[in-house]
């Protein structure tokens, strides 16, 4: 597997640096901490080339026709990231149950009435915006039980200043590295029993895992079959799940996506092929709306190449 994969890309910074952050946002208030959030998000832009780079190449992609000069390229990456280290706040203060921003959009009042309806069902959710804003209001509501399906491989030190942080367990998490047949009973047990299975549908597969390409931002991309295949297993409805920050606040929507509960056997692969499409069509269309809340900083798609930029 290529050293430039996502989970082989360390998490930068220390715990103890985090912290100090999350105490100065906390005592001091927003301004102080964006003060302080800049040098250290220039120092890690300047520091950490992959990343910049994947930046830069992503942000060309969404108007691959503008002439911008280097400087003007790098400032807009600079704003990607510092959108970034917002948005790592933001995760805090949702997880802590302070007040936040407040949510637009019927994606809270559409998570209830699902909730209500009885269904559980597959929530397809990709690494834009900050989906920590509607999960953490769900989880304060006791009938609304949510498994994460993650590769923790790269999430370890964020879970620990999480739950340092907030004195807040974070939710349900699955290992998905290794997806076997009991973890599938397990899932399919929840779901029938009322819960959410949450899962990104944009993250290439640890292990060599089965992908499809798909185009994205008129570019050839490859993307992880396994949430498609896993919502044919799991016969269930099956949802998209956005949060992005907008203005002042923060724009939540939660559509269903479709049904594989009829979904005959014969046409699972037909199936696959397309939906995986239309959810790539999906995020496409949210990301040039919100495009410095794309967080992918690793070479994404197949002709990227690490060169310096």
């Amino acid at each position: 597997m290529s050293s430039h994969h996502w989970a082989h890309i360390g998490e930068r910074g220390t715990l103890l640096g985090m912290l100090i952050m999350v105490r100065i946002r906390r005592v001091l208030g927003h301004w102080p901490f964006r003060l302080v959030l800049r040098p250290v998000i220039t120092w890690y832009f300047l520091r950490h080339g992959l990343a910049r780079r994947a930046s830069l190449r992503y942000l060309q992609r969404l108007d691959p026709d503008a002439e911008r000069s280097k400087p003007a390229r790098w400032r807009q990456s600079l704003a990607h990231f510092m959108t970034f280290g917002e948005t790592m706040m933001d995760k805090v203060t949702a997880w802590s149950g302070e007040q936040h921003a407040p949510i637009y959009g019927r994606g809270v009042a559409n998570m209830e009435r699902a909730v209500r309806g009885g269904r559980g069902g597959l929530i397809l959710v990709a690494h834009h915006g900050n989906l920590d804003i509607v999960n953490a209001l769900g989880n304060q509501h006791d009938d609304f039980g949510l498994t994460i399906l993650m590769h923790r491989h790269n999430a370890r030190k964020f879970n620990r200043l999480l739950e340092r942080a907030t004195g807040q367990p974070r939710p349900d998490v699955l290992e998905v590295t290794d997806m076997t047949p009991g973890t599938a009973q397990i899932l399919d047990a929840r779901i029938r029993a009322g819960g959410f299975v949450v899962i990104a549908a944009d993250r290439v597969p640890l292990n060599d895992g089965r992908t499809r390409s798909l185009e994205f931002l008129g570019e050839s991309a490859p993307f992880p079959e396994g949430p498609f295949h896993l919502a044919t297993l799991l016969r269930c409805p099956v949802y998209t799940l956005s949060c992005v920050r907008d203005g002042d606040g923060f724009q939540a929507d939660f559509e269903p996506f479709d049904d594989t509960t009829g979904l005959p056997r014969r046409e699972r692969e037909a199936w696959i092929d397309t939906a995986m499409q239309r959810h790539a069509d999906h995020l496409a269309a949210r990301v040039r709306r919100y495009p410095l809340q794309w967080f992918n900083f690793f070479p994404f798609w197949h002709d990227d190449t690490d060169t310096p930029s």
